[in-house]
C-alpha cells in the first residue's frame, strides 16, 4: 500500500511532502478512535527489546533520527508509529531560516537523500516551551525517550561555537532524556571543523562541566561525520575514553558521491548537501565496528546510516550498536518501518543470533 502512496508522493517537490505528510498524520491522531486504530497497527512489543543505555530505558532500539522533527511538532504523531525515541532538532539558539529552497532532494535510484537545510528551526526558546508542553502530558514508564541534537548559529564564529551550546543545553535540559552535540553537519559553513580534537574537547568538556552541576545530569552524545579520516576517528574515540563521553553517534551524512547510480548530470543539478540512505550503508557500518574495536566496546553507539530494515538494523547491532535511527529508510520504507525492524530484532534474538 505504502509503495503505491510513495510513487505519487514522489512526484511532489519532498520538503513540501514532508510537512503535508506530517501534518496528515496530526489530523488522523487529533481523532482518538483513530490514533488508538494506528497504535495497534505500527506498534510492537516485546520485551527483549527494551534497552537500557546510559543509564536511560529505551522500550526498543529503533529511533527517528535528528532532522525529521526539527521543532519538536510532531511527538504525539510519531510515538503513534511505535518509536523507541525521537531525537530533535537541530536545535539553534537563534531561530534560523535555513539554506534557500530547494534544500531536500530524492535519489530513488539509490535509495538516498540529499540536503542542505541549513539548521533551519524555530530556536531554542520555542523548541523548549513545546518540549515543556509535551512533557506536562507525559506519564508512565513507556514513555518516549527524546533526545535534543544542538547546534550553533550560522552567524557565530567558531571561536564563539561553545557558547551556542551551552545556551542550547541549559535551555533544553529539564526537557529531553539526552544530548547529541551536532559538529559534523556538512551544510552550516566551517562546522565540522569543531570535529577537531581541541575545539570538541572545549565544547564537551564545557557542557559536562554546566551538567555536572545539574541535580540529575543528562547523558551526552556526540554525532561524527562519515568522511572523518581514520586518524581523526581514532582522536575522537581518545576524547571520549578520556573524558568519560556518553556515547557516539555514527554517523551523519556524507559529502562523498562516489559509486551512485543517479546521472552525475542530475547530481550536478543538485548540488552541495549531505547524502543519506543506502549508499552510507557499509561505511557508516565500517566506522561504528571501528569505534567498538578501539575502544573495546566502552563507548555506547548510536548507529546512523542505510538502515531500511531489520536485516540492516541487525546487521548494525551486530557490528557493536546499542541503538538504531533511521531517516531516509523512514522515507522510503513507510510508517510501518519501526514495526518491521523490530519484529525481526525479535526474531532473530528468538532464534539466538544477537
Amino acid at each position: 500500500m505504502y509503495k503505491i502512496i510513495r510513487k505519487i508522493l514522489f512526484l511532489f517537490p519532498a520538503e513540501w511532502v514532508h510537512y503535508f505528510s506530517m501534518n496528515c498524520l496530526r489530523i488522523i491522531c487529533a481523532i482518538p478512535f483513530l490514533k488508538l486504530l494506528l497504535k495497534k497497527i505500527y506498534a510492537f512489543h516485546d520485551s527483549r527489546l527494551t534497552t537500557q543505555v546510559a543509564n536511560l530505558r529505551f522500550k526498543n532500539p529503533v529511533g527517528l533520527g535528528a532532522g525529521f522533527d526539527k521543532n519538536a511538532k510532531y511527538l504525539p504523531e510519531l510515538e503513534t508509529l511505535g518509536f523507541g525515541f525521537v531525537e530533535i532538532g537541530t536545535v539553534t539558539p537563534l531561530p534560523q531560516q535555513g539554506n534557500e529552497k530547494p534544500r531536500l532532494f530524492r535519489l530513488p535510484n539509490d535509495k538516498a537523500l540529499i540536503n542542505r537545510m541549513g539548521f533551519n528551526n524555530d530556536g531554542v526558546k520555542a523548541v523548549a516551551e513545546r518540549l515543556k508542553k509535551w512533557k506536562e502530558r507525559q506519564s508512565g514508564d513507556s514513555r518516549l525517550i527524546i533526545g535534543g541534537n544542538i547546534g550553533k548559529n550560522k552567524s557565530t564564529p567558531n571561536e564563539e561555537a561553545w557558547k551556542d551550546y551551552e545556551i542550547c543545553f541549559k535551555e533544553l535540559h529539564p526537557y529531553v532524556d539526552y544530548f547529541v552535540v551536532n559538529v559534523s553537519s556538512p551544510n552550516t559553513p566551517g562546522l565540522r571543523e569543531l570535529q577537531e580534537k581541541e575545539p570538541l574537547r572545549k565544547i564537551l568538556r564545557h557542557l559536562q562541566m554546566i551538567n555536572n552541576g545539574k541535580a540529575v545530569s543528562k547523558p551526552i552524545w556526540l554525532k561524527i561525520a562519515p568522511d572523518l579520516s581514520d586518524e581523526q576517528i581514532d582522536d575522537v574515540v581518545d576524547l571520549a575514553l578520556e573524558i568519560k563521553l556518553d556515547g557516539l553517534v555514527a554517523t551523519n551524512t556524507t559529502i562523498n558521491r562516489e559509486g551512485l547510480l543517479t546521472p552525475g548530470s542530475r547530481l550536478t543539478a543538485i548540488g552541495a548537501g549531505g547524502l543519506s540512505g543506502m549508499p552510507l550503508k557499509y561505511k557508516s557500518t565500517w566506522i561504528l565496528k571501528h569505534i567498538f574495536e578501539k575502544s573495546n566496546g566502552a563507548i555506547p553507539v548510536m548507529a546512523s546510516g542505510g538502515i531500511f530494515n531489520g536485516g540492516d538494523a541487525h546487521e548494525k547491532l551486530e557490528a557493536g550498536a546499542s541503538l538504531v535511527q533511521v531517516w531516509t529508510g523512514f522515507i522510503y520504507e513507510g510508517p510501518g518501518i519501526v514495526k518491521r525492524i523490530c519484529k525481526e530484532i525479535a526474531e532473530a534474538m528468538r532464534n539466538g543470533q544477537h
